[in-house]
C-alpha cells in the first residue's frame, strides 16, 4: 500500500508552506486532503483555482453544495461527504437536502434535488447523459449555462475524489463538529 505524507505548516517549506499556510488562513485549519494532496503542490493550486471558479459561476452556493457532496457520493468519497455536508451547512445549503442525499433518500426541495439527480447523471454517464435527464434538468429552472458549470462541479470533485481514493484522508475533527 502506497503511504503518502501528511504535509502541514510545520514540516514543509517553501511553495508548499505557502499554499497550507494560505489555505489555514481561509478555513482556520489545513483539511486533510490539502496536507496529503501537498505531496503534488501544483494540484492543490489546481483545485485551489478550480474551487475559485466555482464561486463565480451561476449556480447558487447552496445548490452548488448540494451538487458537490452529489458527485462526491458517486465517486464514493467519505472525507468530502463530510466535508461537503459541513461546509454546505456552513455556506446555507439546505441540511436537509445534504441529509437525504447522503443517507440515499428523496430529496424534497425541488431545486436541490434537480441539481443532484443531474450532478450524479454526469458521474454516472461519464457526461453522455440522456436527453431526459437534461430536459429534467432544465425543465427545474436551471439553464444551459449551469449543465456546463455542472461539468465543472464533476471536474473539481474528480480532482479531489480520485486524490482522496490514493491518500485515504480522515475526515478533521473540525469538520465532523462542523455536522
Amino acid at each position: 500500500m502506497t503511504t503518502f505524507t501528511e504535509h502541514n505548516t510545520e514540516n514543509t517549506q517553501g511553495e508548499t508552506k505557502a499554499l497550507l499556510e494560505s489555505i489555514k488562513s481561509g478555513y482556520g485549519f489545513v483539511p486533510n486532503l490539502f496536507g496529503l494532496m501537498a505531496e503534488a503542490p501544483t494540484t492543490v493550486q489546481a483545485y485551489l483555482q478550480l474551487n475559485d471558479l466555482l464561486a463565480k459561476t451561476s449556480i447558487p452556493m447552496p445548490q452548488l453544495q448540494v451538487a458537490l457532496l452529489a458527485a462526491s457520493i458517486e465517486n464514493d468519497c467519505e472525507f468530502c461527504r463530510v466535508a461537503h455536508r459541513a461546509i454546505g451547512k456552513k455556506m446555507g445549503a439546505n441540511t436537509e437536502s445534504l441529509t437525504a442525499l447522503n443517507e440515499g433518500k428523496e430529496i424534497v426541495d425541488a431545486k436541490d434535488k434537480a441539481i443532484a439527480e443531474f450532478t450524479k447523471a454526469v458521474v454516472q454517464h461519464r457526461g453522455w447523459v440522456p436527453e431526459s435527464d437534461t430536459n429534467k434538468f432544465l425543465a427545474a429552472g436551471y439553464t444551459k449555462q449551469q449543465i456546463l458549470e455542472v461539468v465543472l462541479v464533476v471536474t473539481i470533485k474528480t480532482l479531489s475524489n480520485y486524490s482522496n481514493h490514493f491518500t485515504k484522508p480522515e475526515a478533521n475533527p473540525e469538520l465532523l463538529a462542523m455536522l
